[in-house]
């Protein structure tokens, strides 16, 4: 019997819904994934056979396959074991077909079957929410993170036994309470009360900070210029929720995003070190992922030591500066990552310094 388990596959900062059908074809006792996977998800047939057996489930000794739906998108990463075991408990009968009516399931899985920790769980459950998904299934390291879209449940699961039981109606797993969140301390600004000194400077920062301007400052060693930039986000206006929930999508799909810090308060400020590559800078890889400009999206790009950058690295930044977003040519297509961010340089008044 044909199983069919919902996931999403991650485009840029997008979402896709995926679809996880399993079945059985001829051959040796086995599983075959097709559609376009990469190494990870090629590797989770070891994963989920020894997860599945360790919940307490016989593994049907059988040559499955599984197709990841639609074959012509790419698929990456190891959230796919948690929906491709559920697929498998759905195919063997330890599950009816309408389990995972209308759910959406992301995870990646120990041998014991625990559930670890996916990347970019906040742009899936929009994608679920937005394809009209009730609940979506996800790791509970990751819940609160979930919780954060509006009108969809979300059901946090420690193990696949834990899910199984849930599904089963043995042992309901209840859906995750929002909780108010808190400033977040990923970014925590320096006061400008450090600073002693450097009133001129300061009176130019805020002005900077009023206007949204970038800025160049020219001094020697120990004159303060990386404490006045890292300053800056301490005087810039708080984020707004909208801001905020666009800063913490791109630091979910980076896997930067403390399990503890489920939404970002504080703008974020980066600062990059000079021997960059503008791949670094901008985003890139064989299917890119967000770049520094973009983790410093609605906060503060610091590139200290300005003439130490490569020319390339600097040319690079001319068209997001202009219009605040960077986009990414492959082969495979484009895409389009937001870059809206002030620049603040610093450089010695001479080489010799």
């Amino acid at each position: 019997m044909l199983a069919r388990v919902y996931s999403c596959a991650m485009i840029g900062l997008d979402g896709v819904v995926v679809e996880v059908e399993v079945d059985y074809t001829s051959g040796f006792p086995g599983m075959t994934i097709v559609g376009l996977p990469d190494a990870a998800i090629q590797e989770s047939r070891e994963r989920v056979q020894a997860a599945v057996r360790n919940a307490g489930v016989p593994f049907p000794r059988k040559r499955l396959v599984v197709n990841l739906a639609p074959a012509s998108v790419r698929k990456e990463g190891p959230a796919y074991d948690l929906p491709i075991a559920l697929g498998v408990l759905i195919y063997t009968g330890m599950l009816p077909p309408e389990a995972a009516e209308g759910t959406m399931v992301v995870g990646e899985l120990s041998l014991d079957g625990t559930v670890r920790h996916a990347r970019g769980v906040l742009p899936m459950a929009a994608t679920a929410r937005q394809a009209g998904f009730k609940r979506i299934v996800v790791p509970e390291a990751d819940a609160a993170e979930a919780a954060l879209i509006p009108d969809l449940e979300v059901i946090p699961v420690s193990s696949l036994g834990v899910l199984y039981n849930h599904l089963a109606g043995r042992k309901p797993v209840p859906a995750y309470t929002r909780l108010e969140v808190e400033d977040a301390p990923l970014f925590p600004p320096t006061d400008f009360g450090e600073v002693k000194g450097q009133e001129h400077v300061k009176r130019a920062l805020e002005v900077a900070a009023a206007g949204g301007h970038n800025v160049l400052m020219i001094g020697p060693p120990g004159s303060g210029k990386t404490l006045l930039a890292r300053a800056l986000p301490g005087i810039l206006p708080k984020m707004s929720i909208d801001e905020a929930l666009d800063v913490t999508r791109i630091y979910s799909v980076a896997d930067q995003l403390p399990p503890e810090t489920p939404l970002l308060r504080n703008r974020p400020f980066r600062a990059p070190h000079h021997t960059i590559s503008h791949a670094g800078l901008v985003g890139g890889g064989n299917w890119p992922h967000p770049g520094e400009i973009s983790l410093a999206h609605h906060g503060v790009l610091f590139l200290d030591e300005l003439p130490e950058f490569g020319m390339r690295v600097l040319e690079v930044l001319r068209q997001p500066l202009e219009d605040k977003v960077v986009t990414i040519s492959r082969a495979q297509g484009s895409l389009t990552f937001p870059a809206s961010f002030q620049l603040v340089g610093a450089r010695n008044p001479c080489p010799c310094r």
